[in-house]
């Protein structure tokens, strides 16, 4: 949605956390079943994500930022009033997701099911990018005017994009709450929207790989940074408006122009180089 669509949105974190609460809620109740905490996740994420999606499409720019973030905050404090599923402080996961004998209570079984999800996303989005609805999208972004000047309806395929996103989102929700056996409204924050949002933009907009290029490289920044000072959080920052002045796509375009002066080098003739 970001990076193909070019849609910012500060509110994805509401999908995350409908997605961990799909697990929760269930299993609150003695459902332990993977595939109904799936279907409840997919169902409740869709569901919200085409209602949200068509009005906060109806804007653009920062109406669009604004009106995100205002769903993820009215999710947010909806959680917090649940006072049956602990409120402000979250509810415990006794009963995580079993699918067919996998039971995702342990970190090995959650950390393969992630793998997997992982490589088949990568894969379906490096198809998607170069399909028909991806390069609507792309053009979209772009172009919006001419895209739509040849009869094709943009608003609808960045909705889908909108829901699609918001699906994926709570698949993430769902396998963060059987990890941490714990759901919380802290994972509806706008925090955790603005750290997506930072992901994608760190490992490169547009790109396949690079949103999991940032993800790594967030992620890892900064545990190795709260591990020299208390103050990490001023160091990454610096780090992340260095990145984005020094390469215009991120990590992954910084690691392409690499590649290509190191081929280009090699191409080079040695008198010609001279």
């Amino acid at each position: 949605m970001l990076g193909f669509g070019g849609m910012v949105s500060l509110g994805h974190a509401l999908f995350f956390g409908i997605g961990a609460y799909s697990v929760a809620i269930p299993a609150f109740h003695g459902i332990d079943s993977g595939w109904v905490h799936l279907i409840v996740t997919i169902v409740a994420c869709a569901g919200v994500g085409l209602v949200t999606g068509a009005i906060s499409l109806r804007t653009t720019g920062i109406g669009f930022i604004m009106i995100t973030l205002a769903f993820a905050q009215m999710g947010y404090y909806l959680f917090v009033s649940l006072k049956q599923y602990g409120g402000d402080d979250g509810t415990p996961i006794t009963m995580t997701s079993h699918f067919f004998g996998l039971d995702l209570g342990g970190a090995t079984s959650v950390y393969v099911t992630a793998y997997l999800l992982l490589v088949g996303l990568l894969v379906w989005t490096a198809r998607l990018r170069v399909a028909p609805f991806g390069m609507v999208l792309r053009g979209g972004r772009l172009n919006p005017r001419r895209v739509a000047a040849v009869g094709l309806p943009t608003a609808r395929y960045q909705l889908i994009a909108y829901v699609i996103s918001a699906v994926i989102c709570g698949v993430a929700g769902l396998l963060l709450a059987n990890l941490n056996a714990f759901a919380s409204p802290s994972t509806l924050s706008w925090i955790i929207s603005g750290e997506l949002i930072v992901m994608v933009v760190l490992g490169g907009l547009g790109t396949v790989f690079g949103p999991l290029l940032g993800a790594l490289v967030f992620l890892g920044a900064e545990e190795l940074l709260k591990g020299y000072t208390e103050y990490w959080l001023a160091v990454f920052g610096a780090l992340i408006v260095i990145v984005g002045l020094a390469t215009r796509m991120g990590l992954s375009g910084f690691l392409a122009g690499l590649g290509a002066r190191r081929a280009a080098r090699r191409e080079t003739p040695p008198q010609e180089a001279a």
